[in-house]
């Protein structure tokens, strides 16, 4: 039996081209590697440049793969988290990125990727002011967890809805697939709500939700269509969040700070948040760091129900979304 495929992750990214040092050391050289960079040069992004979406599969610790529905990159391709790099604006704001290298089938340097935490503009002088090679895997997996934020209403066993913030460890939740299920770890970050943190905010009844559901961008929803509205060739599907932006009844929160919470069962689940379904953290590769310790190690190396891929197969292409009304097509074919 073959195995199922892992879902893949989209983010932005420029290529080395796009970045040059224009004082320092390095002037005049393209982005690098860690081992190549020098602490106090500064790195300029091209006039006109745009990051591209660039998609990633886990394939163990630090490592990916370019994933076949990829805008730039080589579909298939190997890429390595190299570091976690900090710039400084002139107007003294921090801008992390993470370094990201897609070599070739030798193991040659193919391509130099940067992925901006929060949005970098042209023609502005960048310091590069860190140089971290330990902690890009946890920053990474601060974007990949899905995560809500406070307030959000999370539906348990007995059908009575409880703030996401006042959950504990051994709750008893309502799953859509394996009936009442017990919470077995809660994650809180605080982090500034810009670029890639910034959270998606689903106005009340947009997919027939009750209230507000406001999730990080890569978040997951269930869909179960009663009518194919899109095209899927399926009746379940797995939409992102950030795919359903329209800037009116589903809307980028960006600015200020945000607390995201990420719930993790035994099993990946797919729950109820503002009475609609949506995904629990998933344990890969790309997650797995933001996991203290002592819970990592309890769990192992391969977690029956997350390494199984229990809910494969069911992501939506990005393109089928790629329209104005998509929500509300949504919302029309799932009705009751």
């Amino acid at each position: 039996m073959s195995r199922p495929s892992q879902s893949s992750q989209s983010v932005p990214v420029y290529v080395a081209a796009q970045i040059r040092a224009t004082d320092g050391a390095n002037t005049g050289d393209l982005l690098s590697f860690a081992t190549e960079l020098i602490l106090d040069d500064v790195y300029e992004v091209a006039f006109g440049a745009e990051p591209a979406r660039l998609s990633l599969v886990a394939r163990g610790k630090d490592r990916f793969a370019v994933g076949h529905d990829t805008a730039i990159g080589t579909a298939g391709a190997r890429l390595h988290l190299d570091s976690a790099l900090s710039f400084m604006s002139p107007q003294g704001q921090m801008h992390e990125a993470l370094l990201l290298v897609e070599v070739d089938d030798e193991g040659h340097v193919a391509e130099i990727y940067l992925m901006p935490l929060n949005a970098l503009q042209a023609k502005v002088e960048y310091r590069l002011v860190g140089i971290d090679r330990e902690d890009g895997p946890r920053k990474f997996a601060q974007v990949a967890c899905v995560s809500f934020t406070r307030g959000t209403r999370i539906t348990l066993s007995t059908g009575a809805q409880r703030a996401v913030e006042d959950l504990a460890v051994g709750d008893r939740i309502l799953t859509r697939d394996d009936g009442v299920q017990t919470l077995r770890w809660i994650g809180h970050t605080t982090t500034r709500a810009v670029g890639e943190f910034a959270p998606i905010r689903i106005a009340a009844g947009t997919l027939n939700n009750d209230g507000d559901l406001t999730v990080s961008p890569d978040h997951r929803l269930f869909i179960y269509q009663r009518s194919d509205a899109l095209g899927a060739g399926r009746a379940e599907l797995l939409v992102r969040a950030r795919h359903l932006v329209n800037g009116t009844t589903v809307r980028v929160e960006e600015g200020g700070f945000v607390d995201y919470f990420q719930l993790l069962f035994d099993s990946h689940q797919i729950i109820y948040a503002e009475g609609i379904a949506a995904e629990s953290m998933l344990i890969d590769s790309r997650t797995r760091p933001v996991l203290p310790d002592a819970i990592a190690g309890e769990l192992g190396e391969v977690i029956p129900g997350h390494s199984d891929l229990p809910h494969a197969g069911l992501d939506v292409a990005e393109a089928l979304l790629d329209r104005p009304d998509v929500a509300e097509l949504l919302r029309r074919a799932s009705m009751r």
